[in-house]
């Protein structure tokens, strides 16, 4: 009996023979195709899972003619957003019992697409999930529909005929500035993203619309051009603290951006938050592994890796299925904002 089964690999019929399905059902459970009963695809995986068994990757790709291996794409200066992406796409590979071959590439290169172009072919993989800024390169897009290869967009600024994922950045920013409005501050900084990321506009409308709903004008000198990165962080802190009459409070566009506005106010002998509120955007792990802990929006990072794995998943099987799915946000009020109590 299957369900004896004690050493060796166990093989398809294996599984089939424990869930009392035929291998067909089986093939179709693990590949996540629709028109399943729930009650047979709970019988499926219980024995997959009893069995341990592991689809063998080489007769799966002859039998369906995919390499069930999904590539990662990105050129993104944050470590951080980047690791929680991946480990969200990771898990959704594993439980489809898909592979994942990560793709590192220069946005700016003049060879960037050649080198995606290269990876799929060299991979075969099925399919792609894109990272800002390479969700809003057109030519990158329109060659990929083209080639006709599935991708799933992480935070596309056009989400239009596009799968994957997306968040209300304006709104969460607009409830984080709103907060630093309530706790008394009303000249407040800004350090940008990097202006080829949607998001850098997104995280600006919200900035400015909160000024404007709060009757607080709007001031080019506190708004700072910034990369998503710790060293802009600390440029644009520095640049923002160097002003005759420097901001109370300062809201960046990601937390490695924060982090280093933190070190700008550390290294003049400023205390945040009691100098100098900081606030940034992501909840990735940085914001709460320094002192102190940072005042952030948090944005699901590694769910909406997962989630545009899925999408993606969907499309691979199904040309016409997968979508753009809004995910939600939260604000986490940390130790490195409260209200205004000094003036400088």
């Amino acid at each position: 009996m299957a369900e004896e089964r004690t050493s060796g690999r166990a093989r398809i019929e294996d599984v089939a023979e424990a869930a009392g399905v035929s291998m067909k059902t089986v093939s179709r459970v693990l590949n996540q195709e629709p028109n399943v009963r729930e009650e047979t695809r709970r019988k499926v995986e219980a024995a997959v899972a009893k069995l341990q068994y592991r689809p063998n990757p080489s007769a799966r790709s002859l039998a369906g003619q995919r390499s069930y291996v999904v590539a990662l794409i990105y050129d993104n200066p944050s470590s951080n957003y980047l690791m929680e992406v991946q480990g969200g796409v990771l898990d959704a590979c594993r439980a489809s019992h898909y592979n994942l071959v990560l793709g590192p590439v220069s946005y700016d290169h003049p060879d960037c697409i050649a080198h995606i172009t290269d990876l799929i072919e060299h991979t075969r993989s099925d399919g792609l999930v894109l990272t800002p800024p390479l969700t809003d390169d057109v030519k990158l897009l329109g060659h990929l529909d083209e080639m006709g290869v599935p991708f799933a967009s992480i935070s596309p600024r056009t989400h239009r005929g596009r799968i994957g994922v997306t968040l209300d950045e304006h709104g969460a920013v607009f409830e984080m500035v709103s907060h630093l409005i309530s706790l008394g501050h009303t000249r407040i900084g800004h350090i940008k993203g990097h202006p080829d990321h949607g998001a850098s506009e997104w995280r600006h409308a919200g900035y400015r619309e909160a000024l404007k709903h709060a009757g607080i004008a709007y001031d080019t000198r506190l708004v700072i051009k910034g990369e998503f990165s710790y060293d802009s962080g600390v440029r644009g802190g520095d640049r923002l603290l160097d002003l005759e009459d420097p901001p109370t409070a300062i809201f960046a566009a990601n937390d490695d951006t924060a982090a280093g506005v933190i070190r700008a106010a550390s290294k003049r002998g400023l205390v945040v938050p009691d100098d100098l509120s900081v606030c940034g955007f992501d909840d990735t792990p940085i914001s709460r592994q320094i002192y102190p802990q940072i005042t952030t929006v948090r944005q699901p990072t590694r769910e909406m890796g997962r989630v545009a794995t899925l999408e993606l998943l969907k499309a691979i099987r199904d040309p016409n299925a997968g979508e753009m799915v809004r995910m939600g946000y939260a604000l986490q009020l940390r130790e490195s904002t409260s209200s205004r109590r000094k003036t400088r």
